[in-house]
């Protein structure tokens, strides 16, 4: 049976932005840059936070030329947020300035869920918040370098199940001036295995009633997103891999947190969806400067969206390697475009699912919860993104 549909929801608050309905797009690397991003808010009516790709701060205080073009946002974002990444305090901090002093962004988050090994093993992502006093120093430098700037963060719930970080982690965001807090439901160990914790975002929620808490995990429809908030209490949703294919989910979101019916939720055919696509992948031609490169860059993104239909695996391999939009678009006009969306199969996870990993962590990061000895300015990664 269909999830009942939601109440209005409050909107939700972040520093001087109103976010509603309070939905966030998840910062994915490779995924949520500016043409992604893009079609989310076409789709949402401009409703709703979407957040960039990750920016490491050392990439952003050299500089980096990639960097310097993800952090891009359209003239039509607003607000414009970016997703930080930083191992050493006093570069977090000085990325924030320089995004304060320069009006780069208008709002900051802080990655400490991220659980790709090149991140953790230089303590960072959802490594860090183990050391209780290495996390609070870096939210003390980006709060007080933000200024004026709302400073968010999200994270895991520790790094496994036997060292749970998440209650204590809120608990210093809240008295070092974090405006919000997502928590992904899962720990490091977990990666995207397995199903994500909801009990424990309704825990944070309790812990941590002084600021808003977003849940984040497993949201692959807006009835999962209306189910997370009557089962946690938490005040806004954070959704990832559901939208992987699937810009229009934000539209539906928009319907259910606005107490609409299910009948409003998108359900396009297999035409609409290849619009949708070819749409995609021009605006990453024209956002990086190349067709080419753009439509090559688009070949991830080909499974996700014609998950569910009837489409051969010659067809899908012959569209995940086209170069040229002309080629996309010839290939998609070869299918039976008149497919309505699928019964079953269309739904449930996309992207990465694989759980139970070791891991990787600096020499003996976890003989001591607060000591932070040797994290420098040398265990900052230097490039942003994937």
């Amino acid at each position: 049976m269909p999830t009942p549909v939601l109440a209005p929801v409050s909107p939700l608050s972040i520093g001087p932005h109103t976010v509603q309905p309070p939905v966030v797009l998840a910062p994915m690397a490779g995924i949520t840059n500016a043409p992604f991003r893009t079609l989310c808010r076409e789709f949402s009516g401009g409703k709703g936070l979407f957040v960039s790709e990750m920016i490491t701060t050392r990439a952003l205080v050299e500089r980096n030329e990639k960097t310097m073009q993800l952090i891009h946002f359209d003239a039509t974002e607003k607000p414009r947020s970016i997703q930080l990444y930083g191992v050493d305090p006093a570069t977090v901090g000085k990325a924030v300035r320089m995004i304060a002093e320069e009006g780069l962004a208008d709002h900051i988050d802080l990655n400490f869920g991220c659980p790709v090994p090149k991140v953790t093993r230089k303590g960072g992502g959802s490594a860090l918040p183990f050391k209780r006093n290495l996390l609070r120093a870096i939210l003390r430098e980006a709060v007080s370098g933000a200024g004026d700037l709302p400073v968010t963060m999200k994270m895991r719930k520790g790094i496994d199940d036997d060292h749970i970080t998440y209650l204590d982690a809120g608990r210093i965001a809240v008295e070092e001036g974090v405006t919000a807090i997502a928590l992904h439901g899962r720990t490091a160990a977990q990666h995207y295995g397995g199903t994500a914790d909801w009990d424990a975002i309704a825990r944070l929620k309790e812990h941590v009633p002084e600021i808003p808490v977003l849940g984040n995990g497993d949201i692959w429809s807006a009835e999962d997103a209306v189910r997370m908030v009557r089962e946690t209490g938490c005040d806004g949703v954070v959704v990832g891999r559901g939208c992987l294919g699937r810009p229009w989910l934000f539209g539906d979101l928009v319907a259910a947190f606005e107490g609409r019916e299910p009948e409003a939720y998108a359900r396009p055919t297999l035409r609409e969806v290849a619009d949708v696509m070819v749409r995609h992948a021009t605006l990453l031609g024209e956002w990086i400067g190349d067709e080419a490169r753009g439509v090559i860059d688009f070949r991830k993104h080909v499974a996700w969206y014609l998950k569910g239909f009837a489409v051969g695996s010659e067809m899908r391999k012959r569209l995940a390697t086209t170069s040229a939009l002309s080629e996309l678009r010839s290939g998609l006009d070869e299918l039976d475009l008149g497919q309505a969306w699928p019964a079953t199969g269309a739904d449930g996870p996309r992207g990465r699912t694989s759980g139970n990993n070791r891991v990787v962590l600096p020499d003996g990061w976890l003989k001591d919860p607060y000591d932070c000895a040797g994290v420098s300015e040398d265990a900052e990664l230097d490039t942003s993104g994937g």
